[in-house]
């Protein structure tokens, strides 16, 4: 699948007036979207003959009622639940439910017990929540929880927020959620991800006129699109043309940090790698991969400055560390004005001395990284993982890589991107310090710093899927990633 744009829920609002207005029948987007849905459950659950469907008030819970009247007049085993403040309100609601009703199908109020079903429809709450459900409607998701039934969720599992991925403390876990419209921003990233299952699109018929005014929210890349994104070589290519990186870091006791950076640098493509690092660790490293140049280097260091000079970027964080060392190297790094692609310590320096940072630089923090650079705290940070990304590009004018489930990858002046790519597995240490030597290799090779940073993610997540098919996630290490990223690294366009 190609790159995809994602949307706020405002805007999918705003598309599906127009298209309403269009097509001259309120009524008629919902008939669709019950009308998908049931396509959808049909399809992947064909066997299922009980069929239990929760709906709320609004018009999620109508798309809900059309999927009922749907599965009954089919011949399945048919139970529609509503918690007790959850009556139909607004016309087009209201008159799902009641040719619901019509067709003989029968609706009752939750009474903590789910009547015995093959599977579960979730139309409680749609693209509109916000905050916490109910206690009524946590017993409610507590039991389906418990049921292990199959879940498929309409437009957005309940306890979702479509915006930002946050998710309440209880909220529905879908084995595949079906989005009407547009595919929503928030169902991509952070907690989400553990909530929607596959993801499904039912565009209900929009055209082209319906979307052109609204502008994405975000941009989702995937996997599939990588080999058309990344630079190609010419028959006459030679080292000099492929960008130089400065790698620094590895304080003592972390030597193999900057190594992953550096030769994750070099498996991405970069034409030549230094290395700047403890005395101690230079011999190991050239042991271990002697195609990097590796060599001692301190604050007042002649050397320094003349492997600052000659790189095109500074990858600059993995084990550095906060002392001495590492806050002489932070501060001469800046002072060069070269691109700086800072993680792991050097943002935790920046986080305790802010200062302007020169041009074209990129940041990679975790979040609990970039709740230091914000001065707020991880857990608030991750309820809005967009929000804090373009926080930290405007406050340091520079692009933003927040790492975690669905990386965002901001910048000042562009919309954000996505990445659809990447695995439990690596969760685990030193991956960052590999994606810090991919990003800085492709932005030394041309990429702008936000491409580097955003296909420079994709790339880095994409190895890591392909590393993982080998034996599974768990268990995975920083190093397995190498051979795939030089294997995706050249992979040509439409391959």
């Amino acid at each position: 699948m190609s790159d995809a744009p994602l949307y706020a829920v405002e805007a999918v609002r705003a598309v599906e007036a127009r298209a309403t207005v269009r097509l001259g029948d309120s009524a008629l987007l919902m008939a669709r979207a019950g009308q998908a849905a049931w396509q959808a459950l049909l399809d992947r659950w064909p066997g299922a003959r009980r069929i239990l469907v929760a709906c709320g008030p609004g018009n999620n819970g109508g798309d809900g009622y059309v999927l009922a009247r749907h599965a009954l007049e089919s011949g399945r085993d048919v139970q529609v639940v509503r918690l007790s403040d959850h009556v139909p309100c607004g016309t087009l609601a209201v008159h799902a439910a009641e040719h619901y009703v019509a067709a003989g199908g029968s609706v009752v109020t939750w009474s903590g017990a789910l009547p015995p079903s093959d599977i579960v429809v979730d139309a409680v709450f749609g693209i509109g929540f916000r905050g916490a459900p109910s206690d009524e409607a946590v017993a409610l998701f507590t039991a389906i929880e418990r049921a292990k039934l199959p879940v498929l969720a309409l437009d957005v599992p309940s306890g979702v927020d479509a915006d930002t991925g946050s998710v309440a403390s209880t909220a529905i876990r879908a084995d595949a959620t079906i989005e009407f419209l547009l595919p929503k921003r928030g169902l991509v990233t952070g907690a989400a991800l553990d909530h929607v299952g596959e993801c499904l699109l039912a565009d209900l018929g929009l055209t082209q006129t319906d979307i052109a005014s609204n502008v994405p929210a975000a941009e989702w890349l995937r996997t599939a699109s990588l080999s058309a994104r990344l630079p190609r070589r010419s028959r006459e290519s030679h080292k000099g043309r492929h960008g130089r990186v400065l790698c620094l870091g590895g304080d003592l006791g972390h030597g193999g940090a900057i190594l992953m950076t550096a030769e994750a640098a070099l498996r991405a493509g970069a034409g030549l790698v230094d290395v700047g690092t403890r005395a101690e660790h230079v011999t190991a490293m050239l042991s271990r991969r002697p195609e990097v140049m590796a060599r001692r280097v301190d604050a007042d260091d002649p050397d320094l400055r003349e492997l600052l000079e000659s790189a095109d970027v500074v990858a600059l964080g993995p084990g550095l560390g906060q002392e001495a060392w590492g806050k002489a190297l932070f501060e001469a790094s800046l002072a060069s004005g070269k691109p700086l692609v800072l993680d792991a310590d050097a943002l935790n320096l920046l986080a305790a001395m802010p200062q302007a940072l020169p041009a074209g630089c990129v940041l990679t923090p975790h979040p609990g990284e970039a709740a230091r650079l914000l001065a707020t705290d991880a857990r608030a940070l991750q309820h809005d993982r967009y929000g804090a990304a373009n926080d930290l590009a405007q406050r340091y004018n520079a692009v933003v890589v927040l790492k975690g489930a669905g990386t965002v990858v901001a910048s000042p002046r562009a919309t954000s991107r996505v990445i659809g790519a990447g695995n439990p597995g690596m969760a685990v240490g030193g991956m960052g310090d590999v994606l810090t030597g991919v990003v800085a290799s492709l932005h030394a090779q041309g990429l702008s710093a936000f491409d580097a940073a955003s296909y420079g993610a994709l790339l880095h997540a994409a190895a890591g899927d392909a590393a993982a098919t080998v034996a599974g996630p768990i268990g995975l290490l920083p190093s397995d990633l190498m051979p795939e990223l030089r294997r995706l690294r050249n992979v040509k366009e439409g391959a």
